[in-house]
């Protein structure tokens, strides 16, 4: 069964559209996105600036704020994202850790482990480890490794062909990148 309140919600919910983080390069973000990981680029939005507060009363950040540029793209089957640049006074430049409020990392659904691996350690990125094989719990059937973008985020390998434990107690299924429509 899946854990669902019927009647909450957003009204016409239909699912997750676009995820979106700022990288200090967008040129070279997109490149490492395209060239390396294998996403699919969109088109370019910006710059983007205003004399007025709206970039904060639209965007929370700071009225002076600017962001330099925009792309849109998407990795095989999975959602859409939204890549920003932005200029703004006093930016943090330091990225979150997972523990950290706001911390994220973005995954990636692969067919084999080991081969994917292999692929980022030939192109020089920092893999965290080997990967994890869970054998217990819901999540099991599930490997995974993180890995690091060349400018330091925080980004996710997983794979489960044959599915997770949790399939077995659970009407409902998580979204599968290798199936979207299931």
């Amino acid at each position: 069964m899946t854990e669902q309140r019927a009647g909450q919600g957003i009204p016409g919910l239909c699912g997750t559209d676009h995820i979106g983080f700022t990288v200090p390069n967008l040129d070279e973000a997109v490149a490492f996105f395209r060239d390396v990981i294998g996403c699919e680029v969109f088109y370019p939005m910006g710059p983007i600036s205003a004399d007025d507060d709206w970039m904060k009363r639209r965007l929370n950040v700071d009225p002076r704020a600017r962001i330099k540029g925009i792309r849109l793209l998407r990795c095989g089957n999975g959602s859409n994202f939204e890549v920003f640049e932005y200029e703004a006074p006093e930016q943090a430049r330091e990225l979150p850790r997972n523990s950290d409020i706001g911390g994220h990392h973005l995954a990636f659904y692969v067919d084999d482990m080991e081969q994917a691996v292999a692929y980022l350690r030939r192109h020089g990125l920092t893999v965290l480890g080997d990967p994890e094989y869970k054998t217990l719990g819901p999540s099991a059937g599930e490997a995974w490794v993180y890995f690091l973008a060349p400018w330091g985020m925080q980004l996710e390998l997983v794979s489960y062909p044959e599915g997770k434990a949790y399939e077995k107690e659970y009407r409902g299924r998580l979204w599968h990148a290798k199936f979207p429509a299931d």
